[in-house]
């Protein structure tokens, strides 16, 4: 058989593409795989003494934290704006007292083909290096965290203009598991109008929680 270039163009083409799509599967089965790891991290340090939110009673019918399960969707690359005269504000926490945060920026994207934006906080001490962000969305007090959950970001380095957020990344505060901890709420500018079906989902005691998916 005579190979013309237009077969052979058209070879090379389909050899790109395949290429492209394996990678981006293989990509995707890594992360799959990392965040799990992660996941069983979590579950490790929950089972021991030290740091662990969780009182002697829960650790001894502690099996797993749940979770949705990865979906790439839900990680996303924001628009950043920077705040150049950060204000500080009071965020409230669940005892009654309040802490102090910089409101920091502004991260906009897209989710559910609409368009969502966070604010970006960080401690007004100066002590933390990632930006915090508190967010509540329509799975809290259904399948998630009725108080709402958080996410961490890296801070950007100077002049970027995007973000990465992960929701499948988001995390319960330690009020979720223990009433003698005091946790930031997320402020009435976080309330996302949508279903975040990512990250940590609620957490249930003893045998409800034992029988949960683990993900």
């Amino acid at each position: 058989m005579r190979l013309t270039p237009k077969f052979l163009i058209g070879l090379g083409l389909l050899v790109v593409i395949g290429y492209f799509l394996t990678d981006l599967v293989f990509n995707d089965n890594q992360y799959a795989v990392r965040l799990r790891k992660t996941r069983q991290e979590k579950n490790d340090a929950f089972r021991r003494v030290d740091g662990s939110p969780l009182s002697q009673e829960q650790r001894d019918t502690f099996d797993s934290l749940r979770y949705f399960a990865p979906n790439p969707d839900y990680r996303v690359e924001a628009q950043l704006e920077v705040y150049t005269r950060p204000d500080t504000v009071r965020m409230a926490l669940t005892d009654g007292k309040a802490e102090n945060y910089l409101r920091w920026g502004r991260a906009s994207f897209q989710l559910n083909q609409q368009p969502q934006q966070l604010t970006l906080f960080l401690k007004a001490d100066g002590q933390d290096s990632t930006l915090f962000v508190p967010f509540t969305d329509k799975t809290n007090g259904f399948t998630s965290y009725g108080g709402g959950r958080y996410l961490d970001a890296a801070l950007p380095p100077a002049g970027a203009t995007e973000l990465a957020l992960d929701f499948n990344e988001a995390y319960n505060p330690y009020c979720a598991y223990n009433d003698a901890y005091a946790c930031p709420v997320p402020p009435t500018d976080n309330r996302l109008p949508i279903a975040i079906e990512a990250g940590e989902k609620e957490f249930h005691d003893h045998a409800d929680h034992a029988a949960g998916d683990k993900e």
